[in-house]
């Protein structure tokens, strides 16, 4: 198993903020177990109700990534497979807030009207671990809320194809910023290999987020993580593509968010086709009558989509090699 410790007192210029563009600062062997841990999307610097992001963070320095690691062996065509083995906050605390300008129900840059921001607001959330409880507190009232801890991870991703360099603000075919809470203990991620070594990085913890991410910040937490990576050669998937238990499915990013709709079940159709020999109309019919389709994101700079459909309608089917089996065994020994 390796161990990487991220140095939490680094000058916030010097972490990692994009996918690509960064030396690796490890390297992982197929079949290997990574213990490590990541900063919440502010950095540890939003701690309590009277900080304000926009006036304790740089916005060039949000979302810090864990990583890049070089995946041994990876190469163009391939995929990695990350298994998430454990995502467990590491501090008793998350935060959450309203930042001008951003968000689904209010003005933004791409989608501009004369109306002034939403007022900035910070929420402090205590997270009890072994409660399995997030206490969500009104800042206006006394109500309060127990909700169900459902730690998960925003962003996973690799290097962009064509050499680009992206923010780790945003989601597409590499992954990054996908937010979406299937990305959470129990799920293996299948991500398309760009560059050699892949540079796998993570980061982004929430201690629970809603679907579609309403307000663009979710219980924001740093995250103690135990994956378990593996190699899957040649099979490299266009977009990336999760598997957990009982379901496969298929992350689209897009504007506008029908096209993240319709990547993602394009996608799963043909995957769905692939592995069970069916032509592509009938997997069409089939992925129509039984996907599920959960709004990852309606916040960052492209829509996330999951399409997902569940592995009992597929018959007897081997998944990517039978990956998330290998890799579940592998991080049950963490």
């Amino acid at each position: 198993m390796l161990r990487w410790e991220p140095d939490p007192e680094a000058d916030p210029a010097g972490q990692v903020y994009t996918f690509g563009g960064a030396a690796p600062v490890a390297t992982l062997a197929p079949g290997s177990l990574l213990d490590t841990w990541t900063l919440d999307c502010f950095g540890g610097r939003v701690t309590s109700v009277d900080h304000l992001a926009s006036q304790r963070v740089d916005p060039r320095y949000l979302n810090p990534q864990t990583g890049p690691f070089w995946v041994e062996g990876a190469e163009p065509g391939d995929a990695v497979a990350v298994h998430f083995a454990s995502i467990t906050p590491r501090y008793a605390r998350g935060v959450s807030s309203t930042v001008p300008f951003f968000g689904a129900l209010t003005s933004t840059g791409r989608t501009m009207t004369l109306q002034p921001a939403l007022q900035e607001r910070t929420w402090v959330y205590e997270i009890d671990v072994p409660g399995g409880v997030v206490r969500y507190a009104a800042l206006d009232s006394p109500f309060t809320a127990d909700l169900p801890l459902d730690p998960m991870h925003g962003t996973v991703g690799v290097a962009p194809p064509l050499g680009e360099v992206r923010s780790s603000l945003t989601p597409g075919s590499w992954g990054g910023n996908m937010d979406t809470p299937e990305m959470r203990a129990g799920t293996t991620c299948y991500l398309g290999v760009n560059v050699p070594g892949a540079m796998l990085s993570l980061g982004d913890g929430h201690a629970r987020q809603g679907e579609g991410e309403t307000c663009g910040v979710a219980v924001e937490c740093a995250m103690d993580t135990v994956v378990a990576v593996d190699l899957v050669k040649g099979v490299g998937p266009a977009w990336p593509r999760l598997e957990d238990d009982t379901h496969i499915m298929v992350v689209g990013s897009a504007r506008p968010l029908e096209d993240a709709f319709r990547i993602a079940h394009a996608e799963l159709v043909a995957w769905v086709a692939e592995l069970t020999g069916l032509s592509l109309l009938d997997a069409y019919q089939l992925v129509s009558q039984t996907a599920l389709t959960p709004v990852a994101n309606v916040v960052d700079t492209d829509y996330s989509v999951v399409a997902k459909v569940p592995k009992s309608v597929l018959g007897a089917v081997s998944v990517m090699g039978g990956a998330h089996e290998r890799l579940q065994a592998l991080g049950g020994r963490a």
